[in-house]
This record gives structure tokens, sequence and C-alpha cells, in this order.
């Protein structure tokens, strides 16, 4: 098979639900030359079966030896994968169809390492209920302050998660890479345009606050490396800027 310029990663533990919607919205594509490997992160091969029959040879499927969560799936797919670029999008939330047309060409142009973009927010039913606009560039400080990234708008160069990869956090993994790409002098850099449908859902982990509360402190103390005060301190920060963030979405609904 001839090697694609993107591999899409898509993390997968019972998400039967969506999953389809999620993966033919990146297989219809405008961009064309591009590979979507799920990590299948279930013990329980139920859904393998249904995955690996509804999609044939169109996506490469990887099965976890054992449940290792979202982050160490997507670990074993950046070393799986061959490409320039990898994209990250969860098995529930949808790309519009020149989600990554749009942003490799916008890469290509500015020579960049790093972009997302911004993003709708949908619920269960697929309505949407709100949106995300992001800044065009994000610093260490700005991002200490608030994860005003959507995992699943992230395209970024293969070359530079080679030492980097998601670390050992239930959430809060993907903010915690984000803040060690800043710290190695990568340039996180933005796209406001919502090119993706962020799906908030009762099932979800992210949904769990006292485990967002909990990997957030963990996050600033064992891998920022600041003190207990000040990682308490940037915990309640990022919890209320998220408060705050989520009731401004609401009122930008289009």
């Amino acid at each position: 098979m001839k090697k694609k310029l993107v591999d899409v990663i898509i993390p997968y533990y019972k998400k039967k639900k969506f999953v389809v919607k999620t993966v033919n919205s990146i297989l219809n594509q405008s961009f064309t030359s591009l590979r979507v490997i799920l990590i299948y992160d279930d013990t329980d091969l139920h859904d393998y079966y249904f995955l690996k029959k509804k999609f044939k040879k169109k996506i490469r499927i990887l099965i976890n030896n054992k449940n290792l969560g979202v982050g160490f799936s997507r670990n074993n797919g950046i070393r799986f994968s061959n490409s320039k670029y990898i994209a990250f999008c969860d098995a529930d939330d949808i790309w519009k169809k020149n989600k990554l047309d749009k942003q490799i060409k916008y890469m290509k142009s500015n020579n960049l390492d790093f972009l997302h973009s911004s993003y709708y927010i949908i619920n269960e039913q697929n309505q949407r209920i709100g949106k995300m606009s992001i800044k065009k560039n994000l610093s260490y400080q700005d991002l200490l302050k608030s994860c005003d990234i959507g995992l699943s708008t992230v395209v970024v160069k293969r070359k530079i998660l080679k030492k980097k990869l998601f670390k050992n956090l239930k959430t809060k993994e993907d903010y915690c890479l984000w803040l060690q790409l800043l710290k190695a002098g990568i340039k996180i850099n933005g796209l406001n345009e919502a090119l993706v449908y962020w799906r908030k859902n009762k099932v979800s982990l992210s949904s769990d606050t006292f485990q967002k509360l909990s990997d957030a402190f963990k996050l600033y103390n064992k891998y920022e490396k600041f003190n207990i005060i000040t990682s308490f301190f940037l915990t309640l920060r990022l919890s209320f800027n998220f408060i705050l963030k989520r009731f401004n979405q609401k009122q930008i609904i289009e």
C-alpha cells in the first residue's frame, strides 16, 4: 500500500453508537491521502468484529492486549504510524468534509508543525449546543490557564511526537502533551474556523468532574513540576476558566 500523507488515530472503547458516523466523516474527506488507524482498547471483542465487518479493509484496526486508556492507545497508533502528519479524533466526534484539506494546505503554506481549529459542540442527538473559538497562537502561559485545544481538531507533524507522547492520565492526557510540546519549543497554531463537531456525552470520562480535578492536579504537580500550593491554585484556575468557557460557548450558538 502506498504511504499516506496523514494517519488519523482513533482510540476506541465502547462507542458503537457513534463510531460509524465518526469514521465515515473521515473516510469521506475531500482530502484523500489518509489512513485511519483505529486502536481497539477493549478486551470484549464483540465491537471489533462489528467494526471489521462494517469497514472491511477501509481502515486499519490494532487491538490492545489489555485496556490501556485513550492516551496509551494513541501512543500505540503514533508508534505504528509512518506518515508525515498525524491527526487525532475521538470515536464519537465528527469532522467536516474539508477539515483535513484546509488544515494540510494551511500547514504547508505556513510551514507549521502543529495546527488545531475551532469546533462546534454537539450533544448525543447531534444537535449543536455551542461553539469553541480559538486564538491563532497559544503560549505556554496561555495554555496553563485554560486548555483551549480540541483534540479532534489537531494535526501535527509526526516527527515532533517521537519523544513526546501521551502521559498516564485518564483525562487531561492531551492537555499534558500540548504543554510538553510548548515547553520543547514547538509552536502551537490555530485556525479560527470550526472544522469539527465535538460531542459532549454523559458517559464520557471527561464528564467526570472529580477525575478531571485529580488529573489536573497530577498534571501540574507531577509532569509540570509545580509545588503543591501552585498546583492547587492552577487546578482551581483551570476549573474556573472551564466553567466560564462553557458559559460563553452557550452564548454563541450559531
